[in-house]
C-alpha cells in the first residue's frame, strides 16, 4: 500500500517546498520556503526529536519506562511528547513563562509533564528553564537528558535530512539559504551539508533583536548590552549553543519584534500560508539583507519556515495581542483595517 505508515513517526521529514510569488515580488531571485510545518508535529523539531531518541535507543540509553528530559520553547517538546508516545517514553519539559497557555496545554495533551519558568533570567540562573532541566535530569532516576543546545545530534539531524532535501529539491541550484537560530541545528546542519556540495552557498543566520548570537558571530565575544526582552519564540540567545557552527554561516541578520510580527501576517494574507512568528522573521531578514545585497535572475533562495501558524493564534495573529505591544498602531504597511472584524449589530 502507498502512503501508509506503521505510526506517525514515518511521517517526519521530506517536507516540501513552495514558491513564494507576492511577499519577494520585488527581489529579482526566486525564493522558495521550505514548510517544516507538514511535519507530523507541525515544526522541524521532529527530526531532531526522533534523531537523538533513536541514538539513544542504539546506545542502549533508553530502557522500558526511561524519562526524556528537555528544555523548550514549545516546539522541541511537541516533537519529543510525540515521539515519547509512541516509543513509550514519559516525558519531562522545561519552559519559559514566554510560552503561551495553548502551548502549556499542548504538550500536557501529549501526557508531558511541564515546568514553567523565568524567561528573563541569566541562563546559568538556577531558575532558568536550561538549569531546571538540568537538574530534574539528574534527580531522575532512568532518566535521558535530550539537551539540545550542545547537542551534535541536533546538527546531525538536518545534516542527513533537512541539507539533502533541499540539495535535490533546487536540483542542486541553491544561492542562498535563510534560516532563524535558536540551538542553531536546523541551520548548522543543513549548512554543512550544502556548503560540502556547494562552498559558494551564501548562508544567513537570523537572530531575535535582544539576542547576543549575531555580535557574537562578528566579534567573538559575547555583549551583554544586546540582551533584552523580546517576543519571538524559538529564536535568538543569551548563551552560545555548540550545536551553532558559526563557521558554516557567512552572515547574521537581526530582525525585530514588530516588522517579524507583520511579516508573519502578511506572508498568510498574501501566500495563504500559515506560519509561525519564525515564519515572519527570516522572510523579514530575507528583505533587509536584500536592501544591501544584490540578487541575480537566476539565484535560488531558501528560507526554513520552522513551524505552524496555529500555535500562534493569540499571539501574532491575535489584534488584541498586538495591539498591547503597541504594533496595531505602528504598522508601516498599514494593514490595520484588513485584520479587524466587523460586528453587525
Amino acid at each position: 500500500m502507498s502512503n501508509v505508515y506503521d505510526n506517525i513517526l514515518g511521517l517526519i521529514g521530506n517536507t516540501p517546498m513552495v514558491k513564494l510569488n507576492t511577499v519577494t515580488k520585488d527581489i529579482p531571485a526566486t525564493v522558495y520556503a521550505k514548510l517544516e510545518s507538514y511535519n507530523p508535529g507541525h515544526s522541524t523539531k521532529d527530526r531532531i526529536a526522533l534523531h537523538i531518541i533513536e541514538n539513544a535507543e542504539k546506545k542502549g540509553l533508553l530502557k522500558e519506562d526511561s524519562v526524556v528530559v528537555e528544555t523548550t520553547s514549545g516546539n522541541t517538546g511537541f516533537s519529543i511528547a510525540m515521539v515519547c508516545i509512541i516509543k513509550g517514553y514519559k516525558c519531562i519539559l522545561a519552559v519559559s513563562d514566554k510560552t503561551k497557555p495553548e502551548k502549556i496545554a499542548y504538550l500536557k495533551a501529549l501526557g508531558a509533564t511541564v515546568y514553567i519558568c523565568p524567561a528573563n533570567v541569566p541562563a546559568d540562573d538556577p531558575r532558568s528553564y536550561y538549569e531546571v532541566a538540568k537538574r530534574i535530569a539528574s534527580e531522575t532516576p532512568n532518566s535521558v537528558y535530550i539537551n539540545q543546545y550542545f547537542n551534535e545530534l541536533n546538527i546531525d539531524a538536518h545534516y542527513q535530512t533537512t541539507g539533502p532535501e533541499i540539495w535535490e529539491q533546487t536540483e542542486g541550484k541553491i544561492t542562498h539559504l535563510f534560516a532563524c537560530t535558536g540551538t542553531g541545528g536546523t541551520l548548522s546542519g543543513s549548512a554543512k551539508f550544502l556548503k560540502e556540495k556547494n562552498p559558494d552557498i551564501k548562508v544567513i543566520g537570523v537572530d531575535a533583536d535582544g539576542s547576543i548570537l549575531k555580535s557574537y558571530h562578528e566579534t567573538g565575544e559575547i555583549h551583554k548590552e544586546d540582551v533584552h526582552p523580546y517576543q519571538i519564540e524559538g529564536m535568538g540567545k543569551n548563551l552560545i549553543p555548540s550545536a551553532l557552527l558559526f563557521d558554516k554561516i557567512d552572515e547574521f541578520v537581526r530582525v525585530n519584534d514588530e516588522m517579524s510580527a507583520y511579516r508573519t501576517r502578511e506572508i498568510a494574507l498574501k501566500e495563504a500560508i500559515m506560519g509561525g512568528y519564525t515564519t515572519g522573521a527570516v522572510t523579514q531578514a530575507l528583505m533587509q539583507y536584500a536592501q544591501s545585497h544584490e540578487f541575480a535572475e537566476n539565484d535560488i533562495v531558501v528560507l526554513i519556515y520552522p513551524d505552524h501558524g496555529s500555535r500562534y493564534i493569540t499571539k501574532v495573529y491575535s489584534d488584541k495581542w498586538m495591539a498591547e505591544q503597541g504594533f496595531v498602531n505602528n504598522c508601516v504597511h498599514n494593514y490595520d483595517e484588513v485584520f479587524k472584524t466587523e460586528f453587525i449589530k
